[in-house]
């Protein structure tokens, strides 16, 4: 299967046209949909995939956040804990959708070849983790969209405000603290459920223990190079102020200085 990335990014340009692009919010899913695909292809040239996977990983890349837009649009919100799963959404829009709609898979790519693992890596992207049971091929190009989001958050985080990114206010952000949960993980060296997501703060664990699971070795120098967690390291969401409470500080510099030692090992 021949996937024409013209064609598909025409499709995408048609797909958001009815959103309102000067919401912060829409404006950050759209450059991040094109950066994660962009590094899909990075990923996937870097280890050597065959030029038709490339190519898929691509375009895999370029639907895994399709269902964000709709998400935005019916709940106002990013949280799927207070809406519904961006990436089933995502599937719902690309396979449960008249083929004449906007956000029909046939609109992307007209063969059908590939609907199959299309399908898986839009709608686990976001997992905590790949289910048992997928063939090589297919974990191979989810774990590259998976791999390429990860990164890719890292990079929004570092250009967003909290307001955008959370929806608190900063002084809401700056005043909470770590939960024991969140610490564990990271003491675990493991990526965080939604569950164990309970404070603000705990979100900044969640991104910066994206560094844990990366899979791909060209993943991982991407992740270092970019320089995108130093900048979450030194100042979240660019507020230039510190956690109001004293624990919190000190359990942040410390959470720093062991990434940093990760990284450099």
């Amino acid at each position: 299967m021949e996937i024409d990335r013209a064609y598909a990014l025409e499709a995408f340009r048609r797909y958001i046209e009815p959103y309102d692009t000067h919401n912060p919010r829409i404006a950050l899913k759209v450059a991040h949909t094109y950066r994660v695909a962009d590094l899909c292809t990075r990923i996937a040239a870097g280890e050597t995939f065959p030029t038709r996977d490339i190519d898929l990983a691509w375009l895999c890349g370029l639907l895994h956040d399709l269902g964000r837009f709709e998400q935005l649009r019916r709940w106002d919100t990013f949280s799927d804990a207070k809406s519904t799963s961006h990436a089933q959404l995502g599937v719902s829009e690309l396979f449960e959708t008249p083929e004449d709609a906007p956000g029909n898979i046939r609109r992307f790519v007209e063969d059908a070849a590939e609907d199959e693992l299309i399908r898986q890596a839009v709608g686990l992207h976001s997992d905590l983790r790949l289910p048992d049971g997928l063939d090589a091929r297919t974990r191979s190009i989810c774990t590259v969209v998976r791999d390429a989001d990860k990164i890719d958050i890292l990079h929004v985080m570092s250009e967003s405000s909290v307001e955008t990114v959370l929806g608190v206010s900063e002084q809401t952000f700056l005043a909470s603290g770590f939960s024991s949960q969140a610490l564990q993980a990271f003491g675990e060296h493991r990526c965080l459920a939604r569950s164990e997501r309970l404070e603000p703060a705990d979100y900044l664990v969640g991104l910066i223990c994206f560094a844990f699971e990366l899979e791909y070795e060209t993943s991982r120098r991407e992740f270092v190079e970019r320089g995108d967690i130093f900048r979450v390291l030194d100042d979240p969401f660019g507020l230039g102020r510190p956690f109001a409470r004293s624990d919190a500080q000190e359990t942040w510099r410390r959470l720093r200085n062991e990434l940093r030692a990760y990284l450099a090992a």
